[in-house]
């Protein structure tokens, strides 16, 4: 092996290993919260939840299964006759998919798998460990200007939902049509390359060009900025499909000169490539992401679920627990004492919600969650701290004057006790209230929460990826 083949197997092998504990890591988020929902499913009485949480349970263990199987999915958008369904016939090497001059061709999303052939990318640099093998999915979509309005919505989000990479397929001159339906699918904070297919029609197009056409679209309408940031010239591949005919001239041996149609090879080399490379660069933290990002919209539309429906039930806690710490602080006469008890009595709230909720809690989690909605409160909450204090403090000089003025000292006492219940109990029913808002996001910002691994798998991208141009969106 040359130094130069070497150096590039030590750069491969160390790309590999970040890639693959954020693999690890993504798995072990998505099946802690499996198993987490699916235990409280089996333990819930109540038909609405079940009715509520069955197809989001069901989408969290679909999108656990592509993870560990290691299938990425490519999903291929653009308008009508601009040749999708033939870019993936020569990606596959083979006519699979209908094509035709007629619009609508394609009419709902298509799936085939793709197992990549010609040695474009050294087998070295795989995006699986050696012995495993990765799956690629390629998904044909109708023409976005074909399906009406909230279908064709609803189409274009739900596939690039499930997409880890997205092709968007233009020719010609780009359409004000085309530059608003790009940017809707940057929606889906997904790799896109934008893919110009019939080059052999346009032999005077460039990256640059359709680069510079695009930033003029978005000086038009006023998103132009946005697009500059999170598409490079680099991320614009050329291709021709379907090649038109040539005519060739044909000299025999007779002497005779004869014209035949001749169609020359698709030009996709280029595209492969492109698709292998970022594959190989990043494709385990694609998977790694997409799939957590799912999992986090899975598990926020759970528990959304279960805090409406056990809405009453929380409120009613809350409002117990709010009468307990007023009570006990009131009550209590010795400073410092009575804030603990408070903290206390906020803990075990937010425990009690969790448990409400399906989401179990640690003592750590909680307190950790406590202490966040303090500090994100501002003033609001932390007065209540420096009031309680004062105030305990108060209290405290005023048990003690009781002893010797035991009227006086009995109304002053009941005076204060009174004030500083009411702030614990004010604060005590914001710090509920706000912990439902984060219960609300499911178990996501946890040690093992898909919010926590994105963010330390994003935190680790190489400056080079695409992922790192989308690092401050995702993020």
């Amino acid at each position: 092996m040359s130094q130069a083949q070497s150096s590039r197997s030590h750069s491969s092998t160390s790309r590999a290993k970040p890639q693959e504990t954020q693999l690890i890591r993504a798995r072990a988020s998505l099946r802690q919260t499996v198993a987490s929902y699916s235990q409280y499913l089996r333990s819930a009485k109540n038909p609405a939840l079940q009715t509520s949480l069955k197809p989001e349970l069901d989408r969290l263990s679909a999108n656990l299964n592509k993870l560990d199987n290691a299938v990425v999915r490519i999903a291929v958008f653009g308008l009508v006759s601009r040749g999708k369904s033939a870019i993936l016939n020569a990606l596959l090497g083979e006519k699979v998919l209908e094509t035709g001059p007629i619009n609508g061709v394609t009419l709902k999303p298509q799936v085939i798998r793709w197992s990549p052939t010609g040695g474009i990318v050294p087998p070295e640099r795989a995006i699986v460990p050696q012995g495993a093998k990765v799956q690629i999915e390629l998904i044909d979509t109708p023409g976005l200007d074909e399906v009406d309005g909230q279908t064709r919505a609803d189409m274009a989000r739900d596939v690039a939902e499930q997409a880890d990479l997205i092709l968007f397929i233009v020719a010609g001159d780009i359409t004000r049509t085309e530059y608003k339906a790009l940017c809707d699918l940057r929606q889906a904070q997904k790799p896109l390359i934008l893919v110009f297919n019939k080059i052999d029609l346009y032999p005077d197009q460039s990256r640059q060009a359709i680069y510079e056409s695009l930033q003029r679209l978005g000086a038009r309408t006023g998103s132009g900025a946005q697009l500059q940031e999170l598409l490079t010239a680099d991320e614009i591949v050329m291709v021709a499909a379907e090649p038109a005919p040539l005519q060739m001239r044909v000299e025999w041996a007779d002497g005779r000169v004869t014209h035949e149609w001749e169609t020359p090879p698709p030009q996709i080399d280029e595209l492969k490539y492109k698709i292998l490379t970022i594959l190989n660069r990043e494709g385990r933290s694609l998977l790694a992401l997409n799939a957590l990002f799912q999992a986090k919209h899975s598990e926020t539309r759970m528990a959304e679920a279960i805090v409406e429906i056990r809405n009453a039930d929380a409120e009613a806690l809350i409002w117990k627990f709010t009468r307990y710490k007023a009570l006990a602080v009131g009550l209590n006469p010795i400073a410092i004492l009575d804030l603990m008890g408070g903290a206390v009595s906020d803990l075990a709230m937010i425990r009690a919600l969790a448990e409400l909720y399906g989401l179990p809690l640690t003592r750590y989690e909680a307190g950790k969650l406590l202490k966040t909605i303090l500090i994100s409160s501002g003033s609001l909450l932390l007065s209540e701290i420096g009031s309680g204090i004062l105030l305990g403090m108060g209290k405290s000089v005023t048990a003690i004057a009781t002893s010797t003025d035991t009227s006086a000292g009995f109304s002053a006492l009941a005076g204060v006790a009174i004030v500083q219940a009411g702030i614990a109990g004010y604060g005590s029913y914001a710090v509920g209230r706000a912990a439902q808002t984060y219960l609300e996001q499911g178990c996501t910002w946890g040690s093992q929460g898909a919010s926590t691994v994105i963010r330390e798998i994003l935190n680790q991208v190489e400056p080079n990826t695409i992922i790192y141009r989308l690092r401050q969106e995702l993020m």
